[in-house]
């Protein structure tokens, strides 16, 4: 693989996007409720799924679902109220129904405060088993080989 090759697949597998911490996120003690990091973390993946064409909600009308089936989340360092946070969200893997992502959460000093590791299953939302991606995702896959 050329340098730029490599690059293009580099900037394929990652996307950033930002969220502003809420004051109903925060718990008594003025920092970001351990729990509240999941759903930043999915908001991250919603969005690398749309930066590469991919509707998650056009996938589940189309009868497939995307559940997690592990995480691994490692807090490092607080966030918090009103900090503006950048969700980084990296493709890992993909198996014959799996995919997996590397996510890492900073805040406006560009200071590492949470690292995760998600592993979700593509399912058939008519059978709840695991299924195949659908073939514009194993083209998707495929670029990022």
């Amino acid at each position: 693989m050329n340098n730029l090759n490599f690059f293009n697949t580099l900037i394929m597998k990652k996307h950033q996007t930002q969220v502003r911490v809420r004051y109903s996120e925060t718990d008594q003690m003025g920092v970001v409720y351990h729990g509240n990091y999941v759903p930043y973390f999915e908001i991250g993946r919603v969005e690398w799924l749309r930066n590469k064409g991919i509707s998650y909600k056009s996938m589940e009308e189309s009868g497939i679902g995307l559940p997690i089936v592990s995480m691994q989340i490692n807090y490092k360092k607080s966030a918090r109220y009103d900090e503006l946070l950048t969700i980084h969200t990296t493709f890992k893997s993909q198996s014959s129904v799996k995919i997996e992502f590397d996510c890492e959460i900073y805040n406006e000093a560009n200071e590492l405060l949470t690292t995760a590791v998600f592993i979700l299953v593509f399912i058939s939302l008519k059978t709840g088993r695991p299924t195949a991606p659908p073939d514009y995702i194993l083209e998707l896959f495929k670029t990022m080989e």
